[in-house]
């Protein structure tokens, strides 16, 4: 192996273990979020609150892409991430409702 080819897999390699560490990251992070989440659920079936909040969801999306444009990250996936999390948790409110 040259040593240009050595010092590409040592690089291939660091940024491989850096992007397991940031996934790792996600998927606590992504499990604190729902804990509190849930916990809205239950305090919104004890309230007879309505499971999803529009005015609520539309404030995360615009803060969200702002986010994402200063994280240098494509705001159209910032807004699609989001929303597949917020339906998620529609779905985790619905069920305490039932």
């Amino acid at each position: 192996m040259t040593d240009a080819a050595s010092r590409a897999a040592q690089l291939l390699k660091e940024h491989r273990e850096s992007i397991d560490r940031l996934d790792a990251i996600l998927v606590y992070t992504l499990g604190e979020r729902f804990k509190h989440t849930q916990a809205v659920g239950r305090l919104k079936a004890e309230h007879d609150l309505p499971p999803a909040d529009p005015i609520r969801e539309e404030a995360q999306i615009a803060r969200l892409t702002d986010l994402a444009k200063e994280a240098d990250l494509d705001p159209e996936f910032a807004k699609k991430f989001l929303a597949f999390i917020i339906q998620e948790v529609i779905k985790h409110h619905e069920k305490h409702q039932s």
